[in-house]
């Protein structure tokens, strides 16, 4: 970012000592009370303003030295450069109780400028106070000749920004009046240039040119910002001052109106009458200071809006351009708001801008002010605005996804409008893979937007494409990749039956594709995947810009598989880690409006995609975790699910691979199936049930913990064995024909854990833990009635009961100790 230069600088300022700046301030104190501060005493202030800004340490300044640069500062004979920096540094020292800076008696705006800055930095609301009322008493006196407003309305916009409140109803009016002059009445010819004072310097002065649009053509209009000229005369500067805080100043103080400044007006009017087309004023009818802002202000974001249309000449000048089309159309929005009769003009206007540019790209920023004004008032106006949202939501994001600032205004807006969106239109929620695609693209600096986001996107109709999204995230990040690289110099068209950029140009494809031929074999790389058309429906529906379930492939396996070679990339990995977050957040929004059917289809596809994830270690770890903490979650919404779910359930609990693999979702699911798997919670349960599911985990149980003599003991969880070992004692308690064979099992455990290739695998605290609960366990089955009121509690249970995660130790242990008081015995 620095230079080496500038970070030696920097490094040295951060690093000097107390002693040292105490020394080096009092050389600077000793330039300054020469008689003329020259460049040795610049030099001086810029060193010192930089010691004393380079750390967010507050440096400590002698107060002697303090006076005296406030001394300096006010000193008319000063130079201005001087001024600047003793300024600078007294801001950097704020707050600081040296200070004795007052602004009242000032009168030049240059130094009363500097003054005022000083002030503001100290965050007192008092002094706030006196600086705006002391600013606009600037602004309201005939300035002396040589002095300018210009120096002062950068303070008045500090003042407004810190304490909207500090002025009074008279300032602001004073003002209004002052800002509606600059903006419609600065001078249409152009400024003349300085004389240079130089021998030659000619005394003849050339007639003022008028001013020109970005086009070159000759202005016939009133001045604005994008009004070109060699030299801008004083008012012309007030101009684009003021356009550039009238936003601001409209959200403070515009939509208050005065009426004891207009009294001509009627005193018991009501404005909730307003008429959608504005009256005009008349001679004798003198709009309030407010509303003459406001009609100046919407004259002069039309004539912004008129000159947006021109071809600039310069580059910089285009860009201008877009800018200010962004604040004209924002400050039309706020106008409207503050005063209806405005929305019709506005409505015209608008429509027009947005069928110019919304084919043109780089006019993008700018289509979102539009729509935000669309939301705000297309109700009020009777217009269909829908179109304009459909096409926000379709094209820009699938165009331009990698653009980090559209990316963070784009879904700002989406944040910051979606209770309207869901309210209003449907294109917002059915447009979420595409607005992923920011997510995707920019992971770190949207995360927190999403996190407020997402719970407005779903709902029972989304709420499976997204939960398939969101474990696809990282794959549309390497999607999003392959394709900004293959269509860099493709000019893209949009599918109809997505609505995404046509990923395939027909005059790129091969002659024989173009015939409808198949290839030959699979594709070598990424990029010619792309082009391929076995994989071509699967980059289609992952960079979908719209819902889409009934278009969904068989599989994405494939396409997963090829993308594995961009898994490293610091984009993709960055874009996996925001994951986790957004999975726990969409299941507890899920969880607060899920029907008994949706819940069983989330678990389903929960068991059937833990095997579909794109190939990232960290990655699917987090992502087990998560899954399996929601999916005891959901079975607690839902107990009924284990006995509905039970040939999926069977099949994912019985393959030993799962539990070594995907531990957190194993351990959860046998967990839910000891929990729930009861008559209590389903009248439909049977013995019959209970038996298949108890030998499915036995056999599990059984393979993990099997000593074999010439084949090593398959390693996983101590917490998962402990688990497993609960549910079947648990469900032996609700059929209690199975009682015998878990106590035989759990009477082995002693010689499982003392097994030389068990010790060399778990540790020894693990493998105590292991050996005390199966000694509970067993114990606990002695009593066969206890252990049935203990593991199988009735729905409307006691307070001993509900928790069972808190009761259920407590019971083991109150057992064991009844059976065994003294030392307890261990399984043999």
């Amino acid at each position: 970012m620095f230079t080496a230069a500038a970070e030696s600088f920097l490094r040295q300022a951060r690093e000097i000592q107390e002693e040292e700046l105490r020394r080096f301030t009092a050389r600077v104190s000793a330039l300054l009370q020469g008689p003329e501060a020259g460049p040795e005493a610049v030099d001086g202030l810029q060193r010192l303003h930089l010691s004393v800004a380079a750390t967010k340490y507050p440096r400590k300044l002698d107060g002697k030295f303090v006076e005296q640069l406030q001394t300096v500062l006010c000193s008319p004979k000063s130079p201005e450069q001087i001024q600047v920096l003793c300024a600078a540094i007294l801001r950097e020292m704020s707050p600081c109780n040296d200070l004795v800076l007052s602004c009242d008696e000032i009168q030049d705006t240059k130094l009363l400028s500097l003054v005022s800055s000083v002030l503001l930095a100290q965050g007192s609301r008092g002094e706030v106070a006196a600086v705006g009322q002391r600013v606009v008493q600037g602004l309201e006196r005939r300035l002396p000749e040589g002095q300018s407003a210009r120096f002062l309305l950068p303070v008045l916009a500090n003042v407004i920004s810190l304490s909207p409140g500090s002025l009074t109803e008279e300032q602001t009016n004073v003002v209004s009046k002052k800002l509606a002059d600059w903006l419609r009445y600065a001078s249409i010819q152009q400024g003349t240039a300085q004389p240079s004072g130089g021998f030659f310097s000619s005394p003849r002065t050339k007639q003022p040119a008028p001013i020109t649009e970005v086009d070159g053509a000759v202005a016939t209009d009133f001045f604005t910002v994008l009004s070109v000229a060699q030299h801008y005369t004083q008012d012309q500067w007030l101009n684009v001052q003021a356009f550039s805080m009238l936003r601001n100043w409209l959200l403070c103080y515009g939509g208050k109106e005065l009426d004891t400044l207009n009294p001509g007006a009627s005193a018991g009017g009501d404005s909730s009458g307003t008429p959608l087309v504005p009256a005009p004023a008349t001679p004798g009818r003198l709009l309030p200071p407010r509303e003459r802002l406001r009609d100046k202000a919407f004259e002069y974001c039309q004539r912004l809006v008129e000159q947006s249309t021109r071809r600039p000449l310069k580059k910089e000048d285009g860009d201008l351009q877009k800018a200010c089309l962004i604040e004209a159309v924002t400050i039309m929005d706020i106008i409207c708001k503050q005063d209806s009769s405005y929305v019709c003009r506005a409505v015209s206007c608008l429509k027009i801008l947005h069928s110019r540019i919304c084919g043109d790209a780089t006019y993008a920023r700018a289509l979102l002010p539009i729509a935000q004004f669309f939301l705000s008032h297309s109700k009020q106006a009777a217009v269909d605005s829908d179109a304009i949202y459909k096409h926000l939501f379709s094209d820009i994001p699938a165009l331009l996804f990698h653009n980090p600032s559209l990316a963070f205004e784009f879904v700002q807006f989406c944040k910051d409008n979606s209770q309207l969106f869901t309210d209003s239109s449907s294109i917002f929620r059915q447009s979420f893979p595409n607005l992923f695609k920011f997510l995707a693209w920019n992971s770190p600096a949207l995360i927190s937007e999403f996190v407020d986001l997402l719970p407005f996107l779903l709902d029972p109709g989304t709420a499976i494409e997204i939960f398939h999204l969101l474990l696809d995230l990282p794959c549309l990040t390497a999607a999003l990749d392959i394709q900004l690289r293959c269509d860099t110099e493709a000019s893209l068209e949009l599918l109809p039956e997505y609505g995404v950029p046509e990923l395939i140009r027909a005059a790129a494809l091969p002659a024989s594709e173009k015939a409808g031929a198949e290839p030959a074999g699979k594709p070598a790389t990424c990029l010619e995947a792309f082009h391929h058309p076995l994989y071509r429906s699967m980059f289609q529906y992952l960079l979908r810009s719209r819902a889409a379930p009934e278009d969904a492939p068989d599989s994405l396996v494939p396409l997963r598989q090829l993308l594995g070679s961009l898994a490293g990339s610091p984009r993709v990995v960055q874009c996996a880690e925001t994951v986790p977050v957004l999975l726990e957040l969409f299941f507890r929004v899920v969880a607060e409006f899920a029907d008994g059917s949706l819940i069983n289809q989330l678990v389903v596809l929960l068991l059937q995609r833990s095997d579909q994830l794109y190939e990232i270690p960290a990655f699917k770890e987090d992502v087990y975790r998560v899954l399996g903490s929601n999916l005891a979650m959901l079975c607690g919404l839902r107990p009924a699910l284990v006995v509905e779910l039970s040939t999926e359930i069977l099949e994912f609990s019985g393959a030993v691979s799962n539990i070594q693999s995907k531990e957190a979702i194993f351990t959860h699911l046998a967990w839910a199936v000891g929990e729930y798997l009861s008559v209590s919670h389903d009248k439909r349960c049977t013995v019959e049930q209970i038996t298949r599911f108890f030998e499915t985990l036995e056999a599990v149980l059984f393979e993990i913990t099997q000593l074999r003599p010439q084949a090593s003991t398959p390693s996983c969880a101590p917490r998962a064995i402990s688990v497993l070992m609960a549910t079947l004692t648990k469900l032996a308690a609700r059929s209690q024909d199975l009682i015998p064979r878990v106590s035989m099992f759990l009477s082995k455990m002693r010689t499982f854990v003392q097994s030389p290739a068990v010790t060399s695998v778990y540790c020894e605290e693990d493998l105590e833990e292991i050996l005390i609960r199966a000694t509970e366990l067993m114990n606990l089955l002695k009593m066969p009635s206890v252990a049935q009121f203990v593991f199988t509690p009735p729905v409307a249970s006691t307070r001993f009961q509900k928790e069972v995660n808190d009761s259920l130790p407590l019971a083991l242990r109150m057992v064991t100790q009844l059976l065994e008081p003294a030392a307890g015995s261990m399984p043999v």
